[in-house]
């Protein structure tokens, strides 16, 4: 074998151990525990609040709010010290029905030109097994603060295939009664327990 193939296989052979080691470091986790610390901002491509409540006793009807931005605080060796900020426009609220989504950001319901921004800031944060939690915080929506626990599940963490990004995937869910914060129209006919299921990928920041 000349010198120059023999060579290059030794540094092939290097550079295979390194490569291998990379390889494992970038590839997505399902264990909370290895996900990276620090801070995260939602893709806001890939965040959304899907709702749901009972229409008339005749179907469950379904919309989605999709202006939402969130920034996260995320210590997995101490998950009670993780933090989560939402912002959401309320004025995105979203049924494929235009005369209904303009009936929905109207005084009647979220008051949107009153009302623009609804917030979450959580205050505690409780494992409930391997891969889940309970955020506990504080709702304020149509100018109303109640609390509200969401039950979250992580899904994985790594580098994202597309954007090369380290994202860390997350769903949740979460129920409010919509009277309380003023929303009462068209009670008791139109539900007043809404469901809350949402999903998101954060990204870390640099």
């Amino acid at each position: 074998m000349k010198r120059a193939t023999v060579l290059a296989c030794l540094l092939l052979a290097a550079a295979l151990p390194a490569r291998a080691q990379e390889t494992a470091a970038s590839a997505p986790t399902t264990d909370p525990t290895q996900v990276r610390a620090g801070r995260y901002s939602l893709d806001s491509a890939h965040g959304k609040i899907t709702w749901s409540l009972s229409h008339l006793g005749y179907s469950t009807y379904y919309g989605q709010i999709t202006d939402v931005a969130a920034d996260l605080s995320l210590d997995p060796k101490a998950p009670a010290q993780s933090r989560l900020g939402v912002r959401i426009g309320v004025a995105s609220v979203n049924t494929l029905n235009d005369a209904l989504n303009r009936h929905l950001r109207a005084p009647d319901f979220f008051d949107a030109e009153k009302f623009p921004t609804a917030t979450f800031e959580s205050r505690a944060v409780e494992p409930t097994g391997p891969t889940t939690a309970r955020v506990t915080g504080d709702l304020t929506l149509k100018g109303v603060t109640k609390p509200l626990v969401l039950d979250v599940t992580f899904n994985q963490a790594g580098v994202h295939p597309v954007d090369k990004t380290y994202t860390v995937g997350f769903d949740g869910r979460a129920v409010i009664r919509r009277s309380e914060f003023g929303i009462s129209a068209f009670l008791p006919v139109l539900g007043d327990e809404v469901t809350l299921r949402l999903e998101g990928e954060f990204k870390a920041v640099p």
